[in-house]
């Protein structure tokens, strides 16, 4: 069941991203943590985030959007910032059902573009993304 995040769910949540942030090879300071979940469950900021339950109510998987204005289109982007099922999920069609959450939930939105990025080694994952989405050529840079 995919619904979205809650209070309730912090511990369960937090776990979760503590393994997505350490599968890409990066870590946040506590303060972040705290205020990204805080605005992901008060969907403040453009934030919204969806956790994935299995049979027993056990959080396996989560997505974050960011929705924000752009300057190509009257109509606001989604941006999927992270998506993460637990490795004894995978290939069960969790990640699946979270992308269909994320496109309804953009629909409903009125949104005109979704869209997000991964590691060229993800390649799990990018076999997926690859049946739901096209992949551009944009490459790309931060500071």
């Amino acid at each position: 069941m995919i619904r979205p995040m809650a209070g309730s769910d912090r511990a369960a949540w937090e776990k979760l991203w503590q393994l997505y942030l350490r599968f890409y090879r990066t870590a946040v300071p506590d303060a972040v943590t705290a205020a990204t979940f805080d605005r992901l469950v008060g969907r403040t900021d453009g934030l919204a985030g969806f956790v994935a339950e299995d049979e027993q109510g056990e959080i396996v998987g989560f997505a974050h959007l960011v929705f924000h204005a752009s300057t190509w289109s009257v109509d606001q982007y989604c941006y999927l910032e992270d998506l993460f099922v637990l490795p004894s999920h995978r290939g069960t069609g969790v990640a699946g059902d979270l992308l269909r959450t994320v496109f309804s939930e953009a629909d409903r939105r009125g949104v005109g573009r979704t869209y997000w990025e991964t590691q060229e080694y993800n390649g799990a994952a990018r076999s997926l993304y690859d049946q739901v989405a096209h992949r551009t050529s944009f490459i790309v840079y931060e500071r």
